[in-house]
């Protein structure tokens, strides 16, 4: 019974650490790229992902904190491993799409508010970027239509960028 009270006390613990983490990390996060000037979006995506690994973490304290031996921990993180390359190998375009969020936030000029023409011969399209995510990029057409591009396409296809043009 005292082992069950000091696992849920070191438990209680963990998520305090884990959500006080959550918010301090959030603050440092915007104010650092605030100085290097990132837009709001790729500020929004590097918290994400810094979040991502605080939580991957506290999963990993939780196990230890409850028991688990070492070997089961293998053989679950084992198991996971092989179901997520089953379906990265079954939906190749997801990390495709992710690894190219990851090149845009760094090394393209493309950014919020920016106005675009996809160069295609056949359905050539124009409009704002309103959204950058992981997987997509949404423009925004001059009859008010949401046009969800994959990332991995930016890579794949020409683009231009232009002016706004008047309303």
């Amino acid at each position: 019974m005292q082992t069950n009270k000091t696992q849920i006390i070191e438990t209680l613990i963990l998520f305090g650490v884990y959500v006080i983490l959550h918010f301090v990390i959030k603050y440092v996060i915007n104010n650092l790229l605030k100085k290097t000037r990132f837009e709001t979006g790729r500020r929004r995506m590097a918290v994400r992902a810094v979040q991502l690994v605080s939580s991957v973490s506290t999963v990993i304290f939780l196990t230890g904190v409850w028991g688990l031996k070492q070997n089961e921990i293998a053989v679950f993180a084992g198991t996971m491993l092989t179901v997520l390359g089953v379906a990265f190998f079954a939906q190749w375009s997801i990390l495709s799409n992710i690894t190219s969020s990851i090149l845009l936030f760094f090394n393209h000029p493309i950014k919020l508010g920016d106005y675009i023409r996809v160069l295609q011969k056949d359905a050539g399209y124009e409009g704002e970027v309103v959204e950058l995510n992981y997987f997509f990029i949404h423009i925004k057409t001059k009859q008010n239509e949401i046009i969800t591009i994959p990332n991995s396409h930016f890579f794949e296809k020409s683009f231009a960028m232009i002016n706004k043009p008047e309303k």
